[in-house]
């Protein structure tokens, strides 16, 4: 019988965990549940924060969450969902950031958290103990970590960038 190799059981933990989390907002956003707004509520939500359209960014946010949040806890296409769970996480930084750091206060402190170490397990791979394993690595290739990356990366600067200058907007005419 073969032992348990503890990094792969520690990645499963970590995937689990976050996954778990990032689903669990995402299910706030979508559908209410654990106290969450639900799509009208998020999208009243994104409307404040200068996201627009607010319910088109309110359907993103949830099933990014919870999708990435997903795929991540199962360990399947994993550099595509730690990739997505950062960018959606980039996002609530640029919203957080003008609070400073620290969440007490309002700040970025949890959504960077959360994207950083999702990015990390994208980056490092799901482990032995997941689908991604399961299916000899099929999405969880070199080519697709830096692909899913690069998409993400390219998409946080469209959507923070139409969202700054939206802002920016706002306040001038103010």
């Amino acid at each position: 019988m073969a032992c348990l190799d503890r990094r792969d059981l520690g990645l499963l933990l970590l995937r689990v965990g976050t996954g778990a989390v990032l689903a669990a907002h995402g299910s706030q956003k979508l559908f209410g549940w654990f106290g969450g707004g639900g799509i009208e509520g998020t999208t009243a939500g994104m409307q404040a924060m200068g996201f627009h359209p607010p319910g088109r960014s309110a359907v993103v946010a949830g099933l990014g969450e919870a999708g990435s949040g997903a795929l991540l806890a199962l360990g399947l296409a994993t550099p595509v969902a730690g990739a997505a769970a950062a960018g959606i996480m980039s996002a609530a930084v640029a919203v957080h950031a003008p609070a400073g750091f620290f969440a007490q206060g309002g700040g970025y402190e949890y959504p960077a958290f959360l994207g950083f170490t999702a990015a990390a397990i994208g980056l490092t791979g799901p482990g032995r103990y997941s689908l991604d394993h399961a299916t000899h690595h099929l999405l969880n290739r070199p080519r697709i970590v830096a692909l899913a990356f690069a998409g993400s990366a390219a998409g946080v600067v469209v959507v923070v960038g139409k969202r700054s200058r939206g802002l920016r907007k706002n306040a001038a005419e103010n």
